[in-house]
């Protein structure tokens, strides 16, 4: 359940960094939102979208990170991943 939880904050979180590059409402964006269901994400938006994320999260992104980003789906794995290595950078 914790997961689960977990989850839905950092859906919501991404949600709002699309809010911001793109002025989408946030609830528009689901699990399975790509660059077509959305006009202003091309290559520019990409990027946009990417410092958007960074700011939200307090991340940085490299190329290999951008490049896998192709959906919502692929942006919270990317994210949680992320999120991740942080938390065990901290634990050690």
């Amino acid at each position: 359940m914790e997961q689960l939880v977990v989850a839905e904050e950092l859906l919501t979180k991404v949600r709002t960094a699309f809010e911001s590059a793109f002025d989408v409402e946030p609830g528009s964006v689901t699990i399975s939102t790509g660059p077509s269901d959305i006009p202003a994400w091309d290559s520019m938006g990409h990027v946009t979208l990417a410092s958007s994320l960074e700011q939200a999260f307090g991340l940085t992104f490299d190329v290999d990170d951008l490049m896998e980003m192709e959906n919502v789906k692929e942006i919270c794995r990317v994210v949680q991943a992320k999120l991740d290595d942080v938390k065990r950078e901290q634990v050690a």
